[in-house]
C-alpha cells in the first residue's frame, strides 16, 4: 500500500526514535542494579587492594602482640637420654634425665622496649594506610561512575542527533519530491545521517567500556547483566571552595598516607634504638627443676627421680667487648632509613600542598568552563533553530544547516563533559583533602 510523504516522514521519525531509545529499555529480570551506595559497599568488601591493606594490618597487630609477649619468661620441658659403652664394646649405664627450665631478660640495653614501640608505630601506620586504601577505592568508584553517566550523556547526546538528523532526511525527501530542493541534498543529508549513527555506534562503545571499567573495578561476574543506576550530580552553583589555605591545612591533618608516614619515621626510629642497645650488657635470669635415673642403680627408678631432683636459679650478665663494628654498621643502617623515612615524609606533604593547589586550581578552571559551554550551547541551539527556519524558507542552504546543526551537538557534548568535569574535579578535590568516608562522597 502506498504511503503520503506526510505518512513516510512520521514513519522515519518514530523509527529513529525508537533507534535513540533502544539502549535506555528497562533492564531484563536477571539484570542486577547498583547503585553508587551498593557499588562502593562491594568494592570495600571486594577490592583487591583493599584487601591486601587489611591483611598488612592485620600482621602489625601480631607483631605488637609477639613484642609483648617477648616481656615474659618462657617455659621449656626437656628430656635426654643417654647410653654409655665400655671399652670391650659392652653396653654401659643408660642415664634418662627431665628438666623443667624458664628464663626471661631484665635488661638487654632497653631493645625490647624499642621493639615494641617500633611495633606499634608500624601497627599505627598499617592503620592508616588501610584507611587511605579505603579512601582511594571509594574515590575510584566515584571516578568510574561519574565517566560511566558522562559517556552514557554523551550517547544520548549522539542520539538525539541522530533522530534530527533522520527527521531532516524525511523531510528533504518531501522537498524532493514537490520538487523544491535538488537530489543533491537528499545525498548530502544521507551522508550525515550515516556519520550520525557512527557517531552513536562509537558512543555506544565508549558508554561499554565505562561500564566495563565499572564492574572490574567492583570484580562482579563478567558475565553477569548490570544495571548501574545513575547518581545526582550536585548542581555546580551550589559549590563552594574553601581557602587555599585552610585545604592545605585540612589536607596535612587528615591525610591518612601523611599519618602512615608519621608513623613510619617514628617506627625508624625506634629501630636506632634497638640498634644501639647492643653496646649495652645484657642480663638475664633463668630458672631450672629437674631429675634423671640411671639403669646402672640398683634402686627403683621412681626413688631414683626421687632422690635425684633438684634444681637451679642462674642469674647471668654478658658485655659486649668487640663485636668486629657489628652494632655501628646497624646503627648506622638504622640511622641512614629514618633518614629516608623523613625524606619520603617532607616530600610527600610538599606533593599534598601541591595536589590540593592544582586540584583548586582545575575546580575554579572547570567551573568557568561550564559556564562557557553552557552559553555556548544555548547560543548554538539559537542558530540552529533560526538556520531550520531560514531552510524551511528556502533562504538558506542544507550546507549552512548541517553546519549549524554540527556547531549545536558538539556545544552540547561539551556541555556534557564541562558538568562532569566539574564534579570530577571536586570530588579530586575531596580525595586530595583527605579524610573521606564513603557516606562524604555520596552524591
Amino acid at each position: 500500500m502506498n504511503r503520503t510523504p506526510l505518512a513516510r516522514l512520521a514513519a522515519a521519525v518514530c523509527a529513529t526514535l525508537a533507534i535513540g531509545t533502544a539502549g535506555a529499555q528497562a533492564p531484563a529480570a536477571d539484570t542486577r542494579i547498583i547503585s553508587f551506595d551498593q557499588a562502593v559497599e562491594i568494592a570495600l568488601e571486594q577490592n583487591d587492594t583493599l584487601r591486601q591493606a587489611r591483611n598488612a594490618t592485620a600482621l602489625g597487630a601480631l607483631d605488637v602482640e609477639q613484642a609483648r609477649r617477648d616481656f615474659l619468661p618462657d617455659l621449656r620441658l626437656g628430656s635426654r637420654t643417654s647410653q654409655g659403652f665400655g671399652a670391650q664394646g659392652d653396653n654401659g649405664p643408660r642415664t634418662t634425665g627431665i628438666d623443667l627450665s624458664s628464663g626471661v631478660t631484665l635488661f638487654d640495653g632497653f631493645a625490647n622496649t624499642a621493639t615494641l614501640q617500633g611495633a606499634k608505630f608500624a601497627s599505627s601506620a598499617s592503620d592508616a594506610e588501610l584507611a587511605r586504601a579505603a579512601e582511594t577505592v571509594v574515590f575510584t568508584v566515584a571516578s568510574n561512575f561519574l565517566l560511566l553517566v558522562e559517556q552514557q550523556e554523551q550517547l544520548r547526546v549522539r542520539r538525539e542527533n541522530l533522530a534530527a538528523q533522520a527527521a531532516l532526511e524525511a523531510q528533504i525527501q518531501l522537498y524532493v519530491n514537490v520538487g523544491a530542493r535538488t537530489i543533491a541534498d537528499l545525498y548530502q543529508q544521507q551522508a550525515s545521517v550515516a556519520s550520525a549513527r557512527l557517531a552513536v555506534v562509537q558512543a555506544e562503545r565508549a558508554s561499554e567500556l565505562a561500564r566495563i571499567e565499572v564492574i572490574r573495578t567492583l570484580r562482579l561476574d563478567p558475565r553477569g547483566s548490570y544495571e548501574f543506576v545513575a547518581p545526582a550530580i550536585t548542581d555546580p552553583q551550589q559549590i563552594t571552595i574553601d581557602p587555599l589555605d585552610a585545604l592545605i591545612g585540612r589536607a596535612l591533618e587528615n591525610r591518612a598516607d601523611i599519618r602512615a608516614g608519621e608513623a613510619r619515621l617514628e617506627a625508624s626510629r625506634q629501630e636506632i634504638r634497638v640498634a644501639k642497645s647492643a653496646r649495652w650488657p645484657v642480663v638475664t635470669l633463668s630458672a631450672g627443676y629437674g631429675s634423671s635415673f640411671s639403669s646402672d642403680s640398683d634402686a627403683d627408678w621412681t626413688h631414683q627421680l626421687d632422690d635425684l631432683r633438684g634444681g637451679s636459679v642462674n642469674l647471668g650478665v654478658s658485655i659486649p667487648l668487640f663485636d668486629r663494628s657489628a652494632t655501628r654498621i646497624a646503627t648506622r643502617r638504622a640511622e641512614l632509613r629514618a633518614e629516608n623515612a623523613q625524606i619520603f615524609l617532607d616530600a610527600l606533604e610538599q606533593e599534598v600542598g601541591s595536589q590540593v593547589r592544582t586540584a583548586v586550581l582545575d575546580l575554579e578552571s572547570a567551573r568557568a568552563q561550564l559556564l562557557t559551554a553552557r552559553a555556548q550551547l544555548r547560543a548554538a541551539e539559537q542558530a540552529l533553530e533560526f538556520t531550520d527556519q531560514r531552510y524551511k524558507a528556502g533562504a538558506a542552504t542544507l550546507v549552512e544547516l548541517t553546519q549549524s546543526r554540527a556547531t549545536q551537538v558538539e556545544a552540547a557534548s561539551a556541555a556534557v563533559t564541562a558538568l562532569y568535569g566539574v564534579e570530577f574535579r571536586r570530588r579530586l578535590l575531596d580525595y586530595y583533602v583527605g579524610g573521606l568516608t564513603a557516606d562524604s562522597m555520596r552524591f
